[in-house]
């Protein structure tokens, strides 16, 4: 009777177990590359780069064609993923200065790593901050338990020392990295410090949910090789040093890393309820590969704002599947709090939304999606430019200029079809205006400088 009893035990389980499974809250590792082009992988058509561990992804997971980074810059985007708003609400609308810049992206109850805590996951960031490089504003005050990793916007990959723009000189050198609050050090390659560090969390959470943001700093400059000796590692304070080479060599190294923690989640048995999500802060430099897409970093042309999305869950995702859903990235947001199965409180008003649900009905959700990016101090006239997504319009506002481009048929913006929509242009500027009204407001409320007092003139510091 026993021996029946454990059998039909033994049959419960295993008919309950897909059920059980997806009951559990899910694993949740999100790896954000820094300054990479659209087509810069081999799954969005890259033909120089070999990047087989991130297009393992695309293969089991899905790959979203229209994804976009919440701005043409790193420190907005970030902000607008932490906290699942439009960046202008928190006042951060251009890359944070390396060391002395008054913004800081203050804690919240409603910071993403925040939520996640308070509901009982593990927290870690493992990499690149960049959203205030005072304590008071670091990582562990917005809910990740641990950080390892660097505040300001570029470092060394070898010295990690901060690496400033392009004429900007620092009276000494500044070494920044950290293990939580406290300053640190390590021997080793950036890249592969951030992926084995980021496999130390893993290994040591992987009874628990967790939660776990993997910030490469690559492949933002200097641009700077792995495996390179002592007397190549110098290099010049400019963005034009490089060449496509050496990032190539920057990608497929981090391509690596991520190959090791997929691999990590296989050997512990987590792949199949870990929610992977891979992407970038933005659109790519000059070294990047933006085709077939026009422009690049710092504009907000399709270049500079389109990124890669890939996302692999596989006990909820089909693999495989390619989606023109389109998305921005404080979805991911929305996403995670949704995979994770947060309701968060009343105050709190993400703009993102969960973009999984579409996903796994093939469902195409229509989007309105803004973005400004403000003019440099003391430049005459409003923004540099404005951006409204809707369906598959886009107007662009380019210092004055109006333009109109229907990026299904023309995904590149090579033909401008204002002249004859004007009528929908106008339609769409308007929604601007309406929106840069709202988040300028609320900005206003919360005593942050809008635009035009918040534009910094280091606009490649990210």
């Amino acid at each position: 009777m026993r021996t029946l009893m454990v059998g039909l035990a033994l049959v419960a389980v295993a008919i309950a177990g897909p059920a059980a499974q997806r009951s559990q809250r899910p694993n949740i590792v999100m790896i954000i590359m820094d300054d990479l082009g659209y087509g810069d992988v081999g799954s969005y058509g890259a033909p120089d780069a070999k990047t087989p561990n991130i297009d393992r992804l695309a293969r089991e997971g899905v790959k979203l064609t229209d994804f976009y980074a919440n701005h043409a810059n790193c420190s907005p985007t970030r902000t607008g993923f932490i906290t699942g708003r439009y960046q202008q609400r928190s006042g951060i609308e251009s890359p944070l200065r390396a060391i002395d810049d008054p913004r800081q992206l203050l804690p919240s109850d409603t910071s993403l790593p925040r939520l996640l805590k308070d509901a009982g996951y593990a927290t870690g960031l493992i990499g690149k901050w960049h959203l205030g490089a005072r304590a008071e504003a670091g990582p562990n005050r917005h809910g990740f338990d641990e950080f390892w990793g660097f505040r300001s916007g570029a470092v060394d990959y070898y010295t990690h020392n901060v690496a400033t723009s392009p004429g900007v000189k620092l009276p000494a050198p500044i070494h920044d990295l950290y293990h939580n609050e406290e300053p640190t050090s390590a021997a080793g390659y950036l890249t592969d410090e951030i992926t084995a560090r980021s496999e130390a969390f893993i290994q040591q959470h992987s009874a628990a949910p967790f939660f776990l943001e993997v910030a490469y700093n690559a492949t933002h400059w200097p641009y700077q090789g792995p495996d390179l000796p002592d007397d190549k590692r110098a290099w010049t304070n400019s963005i034009e040093s490089g060449t496509r080479a050496d990032y190539i060599a920057m990608l497929e190294r981090a391509d690596q890393g991520i190959g090791r923690i997929l691999r990590l989640l296989d050997g512990l048995k987590l792949t199949a309820n870990t929610l992977v999500i891979f992407t970038s802060d933005n659109g790519g430099e000059w070294l990047s590969r933006n085709a077939p897409l026009f422009h690049r970093k710092s504009t907000l042309w399709e270049g500079g704002i389109r990124v890669p999305l890939l996302m692999r869950w596989p006990v909820h995702l089909k693999p495989g599947i390619t989606s023109s859903q389109v998305g921005i990235t404080m979805d991911l947001t929305a996403s995670i709090l949704a995979a994770a199965g947060i309701t968060p409180p009343a105050s709190y008003r993400p703009e993102g939304i969960d973009l999984i649900g579409p996903l796994q009905k093939g469902a195409i959700v229509d989007r309105t999606l803004f973005w400004r990016l403000p003019a440099p101090p003391n430049a005459p006239g409003p923004s540099a430019q404005r951006a409204v997504r809707r369906g598959n319009w886009k107007y662009l506002q380019d210092r004055g200029q109006n333009f109109l481009y229907d990026l299904r048929a023309d995904p590149g913006e090579r033909h401008d079809v204002a002249q004859s929509r004007i009528a929908l242009w106008q339609e769409l500027r308007g929604l601007a205006d309406k929106w840069e009204s709202d988040v300028d407001a609320e900005a206003r409320q919360r005593a942050i400088p809008t635009a035009s007092a918040a534009s910094d003139r280091r606009m490649r510091q990210d």
